[in-house]
């Protein structure tokens, strides 16, 4: 892509972040990432051993990619800040996805305890990127927090059902600082191209490859759908009319 996506001043040439689980098995996780070529991939401290053993899921990663640690599986501040720390003394990052839910069935964040715990990991030194919902005021406080970037949901993690409030994705996007990343609820290419033509900087997803029928063509798919995306939007879309308007010169034709 002709730019950068800048985080805590680091760069990054792709806008698409990919999960690790969930696939079929870890051949098809590592072809899958290959074919999405994200640069920045997301791993589950309560679900991974840290370890150094052989064939660790940080063994087949570390070096190839920026791995982003995440909270997911917290419902509390104390549990997602000691997880955090967890997965600063083993990987050695003090980048981490905050996530903090609040309901089990939705798996809707917490954003009262969400915003509590930013401030806590940025005063500890800690690069925050949130999971949090769809609410501008909520990200607003996460950025006023000092995050790094904040990540709404789409719709309900592994819903598959696409943006269901495009207008708020937009009116985040216009007022974030830093960059917004659409986190959740992407089913399919057409759902990460829009998020990108709404205004996101960059999409995360996983069940949407992970559970498809071919993880590594939809990764491919997912790829192509953020470029194709973010350079509509750079391009300019023409604006919508409720008439037709000839795209061809009205002069000049055979019986006028």
């Amino acid at each position: 892509m002709s730019d950068s996506l800048i985080i805590a001043d680091k760069k990054f040439t792709s806008r698409l972040l990919l999960g690790t689980s969930g696939y079929p098995n870890r051949q098809v996780m590592l072809d899958a990432l290959e074919a999405g070529a994200p640069e920045i991939v997301t791993v589950s401290v309560r679900r991974i051993s840290l370890e150094g053993y052989a064939e660790s899921m940080v063994d087949l990663l570390e070096g190839k990619y920026h791995l982003l640690p995440n909270t997911a599986g917290c419902e509390t501040q104390r549990d997602a800040v000691l997880t955090a720390q967890l997965a600063r003394e083993a990987l050695q990052t003090n980048w981490v996805k905050l996530e903090l839910i609040g309901d089990r069935e939705t798996l809707y964040p917490d954003g009262e305890q969400l915003v509590r715990a930013a401030e806590e990991l940025v005063a500890d030194g800690f690069v925050v990127m949130p999971y949090c919902g769809d609410d501008p005021i909520v990200c607003q406080k996460l950025i006023d927090a000092g995050c790094a970037a904040v990540m709404p949901l789409g719709a309900p993690i592994g819903s598959g059902m696409g943006i269901c409030n495009p207008y708020n994705i937009s009116l985040i996007c216009a007022r974030s600082p830093v960059p917004v990343i659409l986190d959740a609820g992407v089913g399919t290419a057409s759902d990460a191209a829009l998020a990108m033509e709404l205004g996101c900087s960059a999409v995360l997803l996983n069940t949407a490859v992970a559970k498809s029928r071919d993880p590594v063509r939809m990764a491919g798919a997912m790829r192509h759908a953020v470029e194709g995306g973010y350079q509509a939007r750079r391009a300019g879309r023409i604006p919508k009319r409720s008439y037709a308007e000839a795209s061809s010169p009205q002069l000049g034709l055979i019986g006028t």
